[in-house]
């Protein structure tokens, strides 16, 4: 299947994260996905005070990832703005780097082989649930989602001004694919940026409903295991984000300019 970037395809049951082998298609696809998820969060009012940010290992240089160069708007992303960034964030310009990215996203990719992406940005629900350092509960539907899949980063260095935050960061999270960083946000991760994004949003949802019923009754763990079953969970980060997108950024072509 030709790779196509600059319409969005049909929606349907059947579709599934698309295998590419081709090198170049796979890191413009990363990078294809990394700007609409930094768009995405710009509809939805995120990252207006400059925090967040969203990765993408790049396929050959495995060590090294994509992200939107420090001080550009999160609207404003396309495939040509996004920073290569290597191990030693050393391969863009200094002014370039988004330094806090660096230290949180290249610690969580180097531990993870088997992610390619990272999000984190703070929201109006993620980061005061954070504050109560408590882990989900299975309380709604997107809930089930998460409650198996989660950890918590209790660490108080909240700038993350080094790589060893990060690492430590990375340490907390294990295995999971959604994080809560304490007194922070939340922090999430995929096997594509758009599973990334995509928990991500799913995850400031069920925040939102943790902040806003504080005496809510949690469903069995048994039930709460049914749901999650029934959720496509392998892929239901991706399925999320194609609903977003084509909601909220309606012309892909804008971020190939």
């Amino acid at each position: 299947m030709a790779l196509t970037l600059d319409h969005y395809r049909a929606i349907s049951y059947e579709a599934t994260e698309p295998q590419i082998t081709d090198l170049d298609e796979l890191r413009q696809l990363r990078k294809w996905e990394v700007a609409i998820g930094y768009r995405i969060f710009a509809a939805m009012r995120w990252g207006q005070l400059g925090d967040g940010h969203i990765s993408a290992r790049d396929p050959e240089l495995t060590d090294h990832f994509w992200l939107l160069g420090y001080g550009i708007n999160f609207g404003d992303a396309t495939v040509n703005n996004l920073t290569l960034v290597g191990p030693e964030g050393a391969e863009a310009s200094e002014e370039g780097i988004n330094y806090a990215a660096f230290n949180i996203h290249w610690p969580i990719l180097a531990a993870r082989q088997d992610l390619v992406s990272a999000a984190h940005v703070h929201t109006p629900f993620g980061t005061p649930w954070s504050a109560n350092v408590k882990p989900f509960q299975p309380i709604s539907q997107e809930s089930c989602a998460v409650v198996f899949n989660q950890s918590i980063y209790r660490g108080e260095d909240l700038e993350v001004v080094s790589v060893s935050g990060g690492e430590r960061i990375a340490q907390a999270m294990g295995d999971t694919n959604t994080c809560i960083l304490a007194n922070h946000g939340l922090l999430t991760a995929g096997r594509s940026p758009a599973a990334a994004v995509g928990n991500f949003v799913t995850a400031e949802r069920v925040a939102e409903v943790h902040v806003k019923s504080p005496a809510a009754k949690p469903i069995s763990e048994e039930a709460a295991k049914e749901v999650y079953a029934s959720l496509h969970i392998g892929d239901m980060g991706w399925r999320i984000f194609q609903w977003l997108a084509r909601d909220l950024v309606p012309d892909p072509a804008v971020v190939l300019a």
